[in-house]
C-alpha cells in the first residue's frame, strides 16, 4: 500500500468520523484513569455512544420500507466488554486518551447494539493511529507503541473485573486492531485460568484466529474454543470477510492466511450459528465506503429515509470458504431484476473512486450480520444463565 493511500485512508476515516456526535476530553489521568467516567465510551445506564439512535429502515425488494427499534435492556443478565478497530486520526504513532468523534460513531456502529442483550462496557484506549499504522507499513519512526495499547486495555479490563462485573458472565468483543488486544487479553488473563468459567464468548472479528488444520482449539488459544453452536458458551466467533468475486490472495490481502505450520485461520459463519439469514445493519450515510458504480443507486435509495441505520434483507449471502490457503467469510449479493433496492452494498474500502484490493470487506466486518451475532449473544446469555452441574 503506498504512502498516498494510507494518506487518502486517513482522510476517509475523518470523512466518516463526520457523522457522529462531538467528542469529550478526558479528565487529566490519574493513578486508575478508569475510575473517571468518560475514560469510558459505554456504561451502563448512561447517555454515551451506546444510547445512540440506531433506528433501522428496513427496505423490502419491493421497495416497501418498515422501521425496526432497537432498545438497550438494562437488566441485561451478563456484559459485554468492546475494543475498538484503529480510528483514531491523531497525528502522533499512538491516541491520546480521549473520546472523539471517530471513536463514538465506531462504538454506535459496531457495539451499541448489543446493549440489547447485555450491559455494556468500552473503554477509551491509547491505540496505534491510523498514522501509526502507515508509518509501521513503510518503516517510518512513528509506529505507535503497540504495549502502550494493550496496557491500557488491560488496565480498563481488570478495573472492570473489581469494580463492575460482580462475578457476572461477559462476552469479548473486538474488532481489527481491538480483536489483536483481546486476543492477547484472552490468551494472558482468561485461557485455562479460572477467569474461563465467566467468559460467555469472544467475538474476535477482522483479525487471524489460528486453529490448528480441521480442529476448533489448540492455536490462538490453548482451551477456549471456536463456537460450534448459538447456545455454546466459553467459545470464539472469529471471520474476516471479503467478496465471494474477490477472495483473499497472496500479495494483495493482509487477512485470512496463517504463515505458522499446520495452522489454519478461523471462520466461524454466525448465519450458520444462528441458523437464520443474515441480518446486516449499516449506516444510512455510508456513501464513502460504496464502489463508484452504485453509489448513486445508494444515494437515491436512502434519501426519503429517516433512519440512521438500513436493512436489505433477502440481499446478502455468506459462507465459510477456503482458497488457496486463504480463508474468509464470502459474501455473495442477491439482486435479481426486480429489486428496487440499490444494485449492492457498502463496505469495500474505497479512496478517491478507487477500490483498494486486499482489504476486503473489513469496514463491515460486523455490520454484515450484527443481528446474527446480537441473536447468539442472547442465545449465549440464556444458557449461561441456565442451572449447570
Amino acid at each position: 500500500m503506498t504512502r498516498s493511500i494510507i494518506r487518502s485512508l486517513v482522510l476517509l476515516i475523518v470523512a466518516l468520523a463526520a457523522f457522529a456526535p462531538p467528542g469529550m476530553a478526558l479528565a487529566a489521568a490519574a493513578d486508575d484513569p478508569y475510575d473517571d467516567a468518560q475514560s469510558w465510551l459505554c456504561l451502563p445506564n448512561r447517555n454515551d455512544a451506546c444510547a445512540a439512535d440506531l433506528t433501522t429502515a428496513v427496505i423490502a425488494r419491493d421497495g416497501s420500507v418498515s422501521i425496526a427499534k432497537s432498545v438497550a435492556d438494562p437488566t441485561a443478565a451478563i456484559d459485554c466488554f468492546y475494543v475498538y478497530p484503529t480510528v483514531s486520526t491523531d497525528p502522533h504513532g499512538n491516541s491520546s486518551l480521549y473520546v472523539g468523534v471517530a471513536e463514538q460513531h465506531v462504538a454506535t456502529q459496531q457495539f451499541a447494539r448489543f446493549a440489547t442483550v447485555c450491559r455494556p462496557f468500552a473503554p477509551a484506549y491509547r491505540q496505534v493511529t491510523v498514522a501509526g499504522l502507515a508509518s509501521s507499513l513503510h518503516g517510518g519512526d512513528n509506529n505507535g507503541d503497540r504495549e502502550l495499547a494493550y496496557d491500557d486495555v488491560l488496565a480498563a479490563w481488570r478495573h472492570y473485573l473489581a469494580h463492575d462485573n460482580q462475578g457476572r458472565g461477559v462476552v469479548l468483543i473486538g474488532h481489527s486492531q481491538g480483536s489483536r488486544l483481546l486476543i492477547r487479553l484472552i490468551q494472558e488473563e482468561i485461557d485455562g485460568k479460572p477467569l474461563q468459567k465467566q467468559l460467555v464468548s469472544a467475538i474476535l472479528l477482522g483479525m487471524n484466529v489460528e486453529v490448528p488444520h480441521g480442529a476448533v482449539v489448540g492455536g490462538s488459544f490453548k482451551k477456549v474454543p471456536l463456537c460450534q453452536a448459538a447456545r455454546e458458551i466459553g467459545c470464539v466467533i472469529s471471520y474476516e470477510s471479503f467478496r465471494a468475486a474477490r477472495p483473499p490472495a497472496a500479495g494483495t490481502s493482509r487477512f485470512g492466511h496463517s504463515v505458522t505450520t499446520g495452522m489454519d485461520v478461523a471462520c466461524t459463519d454466525p448465519t450458520v450459528l444462528s441458523e437464520e439469514a443474515p441480518r446486516a445493519y449499516f449506516p444510512a450515510r455510508a456513501s464513502l465506503m460504496i464502489k463508484p458504480d452504485i453509489k448513486d443507486d445508494w444515494q437515491k435509495m436512502v434519501a426519503s429515509v429517516q433512519a440512521p441505520f438500513v436493512s436489505l434483507p433477502g440481499m446478502i449471502e455468506l459462507q465459510c470458504k477456503t482458497k488457496l490457503g486463504y480463508t474468509s467469510l464470502a459474501v455473495s449479493i442477491d439482486h435479481p431484476a426486480d429489486d428496487t433496492r440499490a444494485a449492492d452494498i457498502p463496505g469495500d474500502l474505497v479512496i478517491f473512486g478507487k477500490l483498494i484490493e486486499g482489504w476486503g470487506m473489513h469496514l463491515v466486518d460486523m455490520n454484515l450480520a450484527q443481528g446474527n451475532l446480537v441473536d447468539i449473544v442472547r442465545a449465549q446469555s440464556a444458557t449461561y444463565a441456565a442451572p449447570r452441574p
